[in-house]
């Protein structure tokens, strides 16, 4: 029997999490260093999927099957393609500068009233979710991804509205009632999304007699299992509404600027950069590959909604006055054009969505950490309160600026390349959808400028006179991010040959090739 890679992947995480909510609460430095070396370990383990993965092989490998309820048709089945593995490869990179980035984020707080916050508890429910979102990546069996699909919304909920970036304001009752806001707001909308689905899940199983990806698939391109237009496409819907809420796209977005703007900022980028690639990546391996004819009939619909989220996150991100809803609106655009690349049911626009999942995690990753170590100095989120910052904290400053360029896919840094093969792909085949599509461009453009300009230039304020630069801690998290971003701006071809076989794979489900250019190439 070999080694069960993918379940090591996912246990250790939540090994971790419970070993680090059992530690002392008089120890807390040890919980942070434990909760630190469980997120390297589990980077180890997905580096050696990545090694281990062969893109020309197998369409899932590593697999592994053991019955579960049996009498449902319930297995525990687990495999990965080359879209899962770029993206467990994603959480397990980003979960270490999280905890790092977050050192201090979950310290205790002394107030008149004795207050305290268990740090404990805020690392061990950052490595319960990076488990549960690792085993939704690598789940075979429709039941099994839906348990995990809604049980990482529990630790979420308890991130956002017990370690809020208004902790830091010793009890400010408006603060608290802010947090809890934004937290029961996510787990309304994705709790609704969820319950629709589940509707879904259990038509799929009266439909098809069992849970198994693989072996409904495989029903289906043979011809052996037959569903009626007007089920599939119900089902469909169910399982689509649920992903777009999670993903999110417009007009299930209105969670995710709340919940970004409450959390504090690794939280924020543990809900943008890693959580909500659930519901993306879940429209390419379930909605497309179970119900490919129902996935065409709702393709117009869907690359109108994506387009909408595309201008409309744009638009509102250019007139925010906070920086971390700005970067919640501009994550709404992002998953919009990675949206737009799925269903445009090309090869070049889905290996851009796929590249683009990964890229604008590095990406926000970066820019949202940047702006959590300003906020901390300055102790507000507004804009206005900034002004000059470049000149007393240049390397802060030249990070941000980084990050925000990335953000607006500027050629040579990463997101760049997703963008543009998106483009190229929905041009192809929906050049109208295209043409509106690139004004998210130049509103990116606008929005980042005018935020790097509102606080890193012109004269220096005096509540940022005396404002440090990075610190090492600080800068260990962000230099690699960086480094990142200009490495797969550059060459992005390691993780294209992984993603690309698999793109393929998911376009045939759909039976879709790529259009044939309107002029042939000279020979």
């Amino acid at each position: 029997m070999s080694f069960p890679l993918l379940t090591a992947t996912a246990a250790l995480p939540a090994l971790g999490a419970v070993a680090t909510a059992a530690v002392p609460a008089a120890r807390c430095t040890a919980a942070k260093w434990l909760a630190l070396l469980v997120s390297l370990a589990t980077l180890a383990l997905g580096i050696t999927i990545l090694v281990r993965f062969d893109p020309g092989g197998d369409r899932y490998q590593l697999t592994e099957s053991h019955a579960w309820i049996a009498d449902f048709g319930v297995r525990y089945e687990l495999g990965v393609d080359g879209i899962a593995v770029a993206l467990i490869g994603l959480t397990a990179l980003l979960i270490p500068f999280v905890i790092l980035a977050g050192w201090h984020d979950a310290d205790p707080l002394e107030t008149g009233n004795k207050r305290w916050r268990p740090t404990q508890g805020f690392f061990a429910l950052i490595l319960a979710v990076e488990a549960m979102v690792i085993i939704s990546f690598e789940a075979t069996d429709v039941f099994l991804f839906y348990i995990f699909f809604e049980a990482m919304l529990i630790p979420m909920y308890f991130l956002i509205g017990g370690f809020g970036d208004s902790a830091h304001e010793h009890g400010d009752e408006a603060a608290a009632t802010q947090r809890s806001y934004a937290a029961v707001k996510f787990l309304l909308y994705n709790l609704v999304g969820g319950l629709i689905m589940l509707a879904a899940v259990i038509g799929l199983y009266v439909v098809a007699g069992n849970f198994s990806l693989a072996d409904i698939a495989q029903a289906r391109a043979d011809g052996t299992l037959h569903m009626a237009t007007n089920t599939e496409r119900w089902l469909f819907l169910g399982f689509f509404f649920a992903f777009a809420v999670k993903a999110p796209l417009w007009p299930l977005h209105t969670w995710l600027p709340n919940a970004m703007g409450e959390a504090t900022a690794p939280v924020a980028v543990l809900i943008t950069a890693v959580v909500d690639k659930v519901g993306t990546f879940a429209m390419l391996r379930f909605c497309l590959q179970l119900f490919p004819n129902a996935s065409k009939w709702a393709t117009p619909v869907i690359l109108v909604l994506a387009v909408i989220s595309i201008i409309y996150g744009a638009l509102l991100a250019v007139g925010q006055r906070d920086i971390k809803r700005l970067v919640a609106y501009a994550s709404i655009s992002h998953f919009g054009f990675i949206v737009l690349g799925i269903f445009a049911m090309t090869s070049q626009g889905q290996s851009g969505a796929t590249l683009y999942m990964v890229n604008h995690g590095i990406s926000t990753a970066a820019l949202m950490l940047v702006a959590g170590f300003l906020i901390s100095r300055r102790g507000s989120r507004l804009i206005a309160d900034y002004g000059g910052v470049q000149k007393v904290a240049p390397v802060l400053a030249g990070t941000f600026l980084i990050g925000g360029l990335a953000t607006l896919s500027l050629p040579g840094l990463a997101p760049f390349v997703s963008e543009f093969l998106v483009l190229v792909g929905t041009f192809s085949r929906y050049p109208a959808i295209g043409i509106i599509a690139t004004f998210g461009i130049v509103l990116a453009a606008l929005y980042t400028l005018v935020l790097y300009q509102r606080t890193m230039t012109g004269p220096v304020k005096p509540e940022v006179a005396s404002m440090p630069d990075l610190r090492p801690r600080e800068l260990l998290v962000v230099a690699p991010l960086i480094v990142l971003l200009i490495f797969l701006g550059v060459y992005p071809k390691p993780v294209t040959d992984i993603v690309n076989p698999s793109v393929k794979q998911t376009l045939s489900d759909v039976h879709k090739k790529d259009p044939k250019p309107s002029v042939e190439a000279a020979k």
